[in-house]
């Protein structure tokens, strides 16, 4: 089982950047971590769709064949410790997994509905970047609390 985050852009902000790495490295303690940071579409004289659908095109050709987890607002919502053990079960059904997050537009239509699952990481908007951040920590949280670790409390 390989767990994947399929992310547009990169961080813009060094603090940041700093942050989602910190978090992304811990997490890879706990699960086999890819990262893939696909291109950001410009934006200029295209629609939001266009955008999307170059972006999420991207962001589907590095899931490869992973199930894929849309971290969408109309997702489901986890607790720390629900999402601990649904990541436990993807583990033991041995499934590779690719949690895709889209750029400023949002997601596609295509990947939208090709995604196995949609997971919402907060019930309002979250800037990529900061979706990234609290995507990254609540991997590492969840193998802390696999693990009986004192991180959670």
């Amino acid at each position: 089982m390989r767990l994947m985050v399929a992310v547009v852009g990169k961080p813009r902000n060094a603090a940041l950047a700093e942050a989602i790495t910190e978090y992304e490295t811990r997490a890879a303690r706990y699960w086999p971590l890819e990262v893939h940071e696909v291109r950001e579409e410009r934006a200029s004289g295209m629609t939001a769709a266009i955008v999307r659908e170059r972006e999420g095109a991207r962001l589907l050709e590095r899931a490869g064949t992973a199930r894929v987890v849309a971290c969408d607002l109309e997702g489901k919502s986890f607790t720390s410790e629900q999402f601990s053990s649904w990541l436990q079960k993807e583990r033991e059904a041995e499934r590779d997994t690719a949690f895709v997050i889209g750029g400023a537009f949002g997601l596609s239509n295509d990947v939208l509905s090709k995604s196995a699952m949609k997971m919402s990481l907060a019930p309002w908007t979250l800037p990529h970047e900061l979706a990234r951040l609290v995507l990254a920590e609540q991997l590492y949280r969840a193998g802390t609390i696999f693990r009986g670790e004192p991180y959670h409390k």
